[in-house]
């Protein structure tokens, strides 16, 4: 099964065992003519059910983020069934995928709060992967941000991009349109885009000779188990500490550093879906 289905499995089985929050509203950034160019204020919507969870996801494929800015799909979600919303997530249309994943992360933070379940924190910002001078280092999609902890390491560079203008040599690291060159790495550090554009299976069997794969990002706030079973070593994502400050701050397009902190799962610190769903529920594991 595709992951999609897999963890929209993973959250009918949280729903069956009693009624899960509603949806309250939908959160978005301001227009990118607005600013926010060059770091990621503008590209991520939240989706808040009524018990205060949040559910981050991407807003910048294709025309998402206009057509929910319009009033679109977007519109009439107070009340909604966040279940019935986050079954979108499997269909093909990248505006209905983006709410259904956000959607399907904030049933991912109940399910954790109601656990009494919190990630550890971060130790860095790259995935946790080390990297030592001469190792071959992949990066799918180009994240600025990442750039200077790796190149400072010594480490040999490839960035695997979707858009052929960023394509070529670079300061220090490489940018390439074919994903193959993801075999030659060690170590890969990916963006959780990979979750929204249906090419998670396709970019994990290049790297299927890496050692180290991590997935990180705002949005990587889902269930991990079946990202774990397809061989990702680390989830990274964001943690929110305050729920009003971070939705005022993600609305004005200013940074939510304050309101958020970065935690990083594996499969040794995480409990599995099983065990959390028991505390959750009260059932057996």
């Amino acid at each position: 099964m595709s992951f999609a289905a897999d963890y929209l499995a993973q959250l009918e089985a949280f729903a069956a065992h009693g009624p899960l929050p509603r949806v309250r509203a939908l959160h978005l950034p301001p227009p990118r003519s607005n600013g926010c160019d060059g770091d990621n204020r503008g590209e991520f919507c939240a989706l808040e059910l009524d018990d205060g969870s949040l559910g981050l996801s991407y807003v910048l494929l294709d025309d998402t983020l206009a057509r929910l800015r319009d009033g679109g799909e977007g519109a009439g979600l107070t009340g909604a069934d966040a279940l019935a919303l986050a079954h979108r997530y499997a269909s093909g249309n990248s505006c209905a995928r983006t709410l259904g994943f956000a959607a399907a992360n904030a049933l991912t933070r109940c399910l954790f709060d109601r656990a009494g379940f919190r990630p550890d924190d971060s130790r860095d910002s790259i995935g946790q992967m080390n990297p030592q001078a001469g190792e071959r280092i992949g990066m799918i999609g180009l994240f600025r941000p990442l750039l200077g902890r790796i190149l400072a390491s010594g480490a040999q560079l490839t960035v695997v991009e979707l858009r052929a203008e960023l394509a070529g040599d670079a300061a220090g690291y490489r940018v390439t349109l074919d994903p193959g060159e993801l075999a030659a790495c060690s170590k890969v550090v990916s963006t959780s885009t990979l979750l929204l554009n249906d090419t998670l299976d396709r970019m994990l069997d290049h790297c299927r000779n890496a050692r180290w794969f991590a997935m990180v990002g705002p949005s990587a706030g889902c269930l991990p188990d079946a990202l774990f079973a397809r061989g990702v070593t680390l989830q990274g994502g964001s943690w929110i500490k305050d729920r009003q400050g971070f939705v005022d701050a993600l609305r004005r397009g200013e940074t939510r550093s304050e309101f958020a902190g970065k935690f990083a799962l594996t499969a040794d610190s995480y409990p599995g879906f099983g065990v959390l769903l028991a505390r959750a529920c009260g059932v057996a594991e």
